[in-house]
């Protein structure tokens, strides 16, 4: 039995597609009969507070499902204040850099990026000891960053920059999720292995009996981060809603002011239903139409995991964020495109749609299609041979 270590700044309890990527490979490699172990945060992500059950605590130890967690102490904020943020990244850098220096580590470490830093200290502390680097990168930072207006192209920038390419050239193999990632990274080692990881979701998927009420409206659904990258409230404010109810589940920064909006336009039929379990959403989210898919801003290298989730579920999608996620919904025929931040367009193409478009038929061809493309099992087969 091989042993692997995965160091990650997110991992269950906590939620977001980041922490279940993470658990799902950790997962994977301990059913391929790889000794796992993962390093992590205390929990803390998204309120920026440790979790009720880990605070008073500078480490622990746990024994979940055949993988060994080390969770590790980091002064906790999701501050919009830069200088807190980079507090937070180098106490968890710290705490790493403490456990490297007592403890053995494997032969072999899975290190995810971003965070920059983190990964920084991982690459550089672990390659001196001589180990196998395999770097995880989820998005592209900086260049995501500048993207999304976090960043402005000045001396931390650069710093940025110089960081991400020590990273990859420290790596023995860097996995991508998207083709744009992978691409990046060839423009900076050209001769270093990749491998395209996506983020293709593991969770069963339970027989539903087909709605047969009638409904004059198509119903959309947006479930999710409801953050400024994701532009919950403006679409809110531009949807046309002739042919459609709008229905949104999630939480996060614009939470308040969708919640206010709703409530100052009664007239309008959008529903916030706050947030579930994973679970109990996968649940809810096959009794809806259409599932959209926004990003406010095109970021280069991103593509969201909701594709890979919701073809799974055979919720057919209408994708609002340009990027390598429209050619897949394009490539795949998982639903429809509308050009990015156009809400015009967006508003056009509803018009086209009828609740009669989402038969059982076309949900059935949506999850054959993930079957067979978005498959993890297959995935993980081939990761492994590159170990």
């Amino acid at each position: 039995m091989k042993d692997i270590l995965i160091i990650t700044s997110y991992y269950p309890p906590e939620t977001g597609a980041a922490s279940n990527r993470i658990f799902h490979l950790a997962e994977g490699l301990h059913n391929r009969h790889f000794k796992v172990a993962v390093i992590t945060p205390l929990p803390n992500y998204p309120t920026g507070k440790i979790f009720k059950a880990y605070r008073g605590k500078f480490k622990e130890t746990t024994h979940e499902a055949g993988i060994t967690v080390h969770r590790l102490w980091i002064y906790a904020s999701n501050s919009k204040n830069k200088l807190v943020r980079l507090m937070a990244m180098l106490s968890y850098s710290l705490s790493l850099i403490w456990y490297f220096i007592f403890h053995d580590l494997p032969k072999t470490v899975i290190v995810q990026s971003p965070p920059l830093l983190v990964a920084f200290t991982c690459c550089t502390f672990l390659r001196s000891k001589k180990r196998k680097l395999i770097l995880n990168v989820s998005d592209l930072w900086p260049i995501a960053g500048l993207e999304l207006g976090a960043l402005k192209k000045n001396l931390s920038y650069a710093i940025l920059e110089r960081i991400e390419r020590s990273n990859y050239k420290k790596a023995d193999l860097i996995l991508g999720q998207s083709e744009e990632i992978l691409a990046h990274v060839k423009t900076i080692v050209p001769n270093k292995p990749t491998y395209l990881y996506r983020n293709y979701p593991n969770f069963n998927v339970m027989s539903q009996e087909p709605n047969t009420t009638p409904s004059p409206k198509i119903k959309m659904v947006y479930a999710g981060l409801l953050g400024v990258a994701q532009g919950i409230l403006r679409l809110c404010q531009e949807l046309d809603y002739s042919s459609i109810e709008f229905h949104i589940y999630g939480a996060g920064a614009e939470q308040a002011q969708i919640q206010t909006y709703i409530q100052a336009h009664p007239e309008l039929p959008i529903v916030y239903h706050g947030e579930l379990t994973r679970e109990a959403l996968h649940k809810e989210l096959t009794s809806f139409d259409l599932g959209i898919i926004p990003l406010r801003n095109r970021i280069f290298g991103s593509v969201p995991s909701k594709i890979f989730e919701y073809a799974k579920l055979g919720l057919p999608m209408l994708y609002f964020g340009g990027g390598e996620g429209e050619t897949l919904i394009k490539d795949y025929q998982l639903g429809w495109v509308a050009h990015a931040e156009d809400y015009k367009n967006l508003n056009a193409l509803l018009s086209t749609l009828e609740p009669s478009h989402f038969n059982t038929a076309l949900k059935t061809k949506i999850m054959d299609t993930a079957a067979t493309h978005f498959d993890l099992s297959k995935q993980l087969d081939a990761l492994v041979l590159k170990f």
